[in-house]
């Protein structure tokens, strides 16, 4: 058989696994409705945040809404011209709320996964190792917890100019405390299984053994966590742009609500505060409830009748 056809093979296999994983995971997903609705969500604001961008129909910043005659629509409710009616500056509402999905999605993905991989990164090492390792990780985890982060947030962005990455690391560099915490309770218990305590008296170094027999038995509540994590660093991304610290160069859901508010108008333009605002609550809850659903399976102690 030519090394082609066994490529081939090996392809065919891998796509045939994953649409089978896909598969089951939807057949997951169905048994639950709130999860189902809220996975369709999720990859809804995942395609927004993609191509929200090229769909929107004018530039978010640059572009004025006008009426026949050349006046700026200034604060006009929806119409035929702008879907979502316009900005107290004349903007289309519509292409800011789909221009604004990417920044959005940016720091909720990357920030969401640093998060979950510090968290599990220093859970595992603490919850294996114990002693003075654990003892050190732990009360550091401690001073995390003792920092609020919005006051911090804001007291680091205060001197350093805000922008997409910087957010998302300053967000994952307060955010993973919880994962750590959550990922060293379960560390502990695994290592006191049979399975690893055979696997370090044959030899294998702490490497190893974290690596391939205690990190596999946590990884679904590290994915878990990471998920929530996800849900949390768009909120806070909402709020600190919100509050005037956002990536001033880009649209995002947090910074039209900043803008709204401070027009002046964000108790009778509607038009403009409910898009982004319906667009974070959505999203969050959303990672919220498919996140219930599968830790329901990974803690049986929780199931609820359905």
């Amino acid at each position: 058989m030519s090394t082609d056809s066994q490529n081939g093979e090996v392809l065919f296999e891998r796509v045939s696994a994953a649409r089978s994983a896909l598969a089951d995971q939807l057949a997951f997903l169905r048994q639950d409705r709130l999860a189902l609705g809220g996975a369709v969500v999720i990859a809804s604001f995942v395609l927004l945040g993609l191509f929200g961008p090229l769909l929107a129909p004018h530039d978010p910043i640059k572009y004025d809404v006008t009426t026949a005659s050349g006046e700026v629509m200034r604060l006009a409710a929806p119409n035929a011209q702008a879907f979502l009616g316009t900005t107290a500056y004349g903007k289309d509402v519509f292409s800011q709320f789909l221009a604004g999905a990417r920044p959005t999605l940016i720091v909720g993905l990357l920030g969401g996964l640093l998060t979950g991989f510090l968290g599990f990164l220093v859970g595992l090492v603490s919850g294996y190792y114990g002693g003075w390792v654990d003892e050190i990780l732990m009360r550091f985890t401690d001073l995390t917890f003792s920092l609020p982060f919005m006051p911090m947030a804001l007291l680091l962005l205060t001197f350093i100019t805000p922008n997409i990455w910087v957010i998302t690391f300053v967000i994952a560099a307060f955010l993973w405390k919880m994962p750590a915490r959550v990922v060293r309770s379960e560390v502990l218990s695994v290592r006191e299984r049979t399975f690893v305590k055979s696997a370090r008296a044959s030899g294998a170094s702490d490497l190893r053994t974290m690596s391939l027999h205690v990190a596999p038995n946590v990884l679904p509540i590290g994915f878990l966590y990471t998920a929530y994590g996800i849900a949390w660093a768009i909120t806070a991304q909402a709020s600190l742009a919100f509050l005037g610290f956002g990536d001033p160069t880009m649209t995002s859901w947090g910074r039209m609500l900043r803008m709204v508010f401070d027009s002046g108008n964000i108790r009778i333009a509607w038009w403009w505060v409910l898009p982004p605002a319906l667009g974070i609550a959505a999203v969050t809850t959303s990672v919220f409830l498919v996140g219930r659903a599968y830790e329901e399976v990974i803690n049986p102690e929780i199931q609820t009748d359905q």
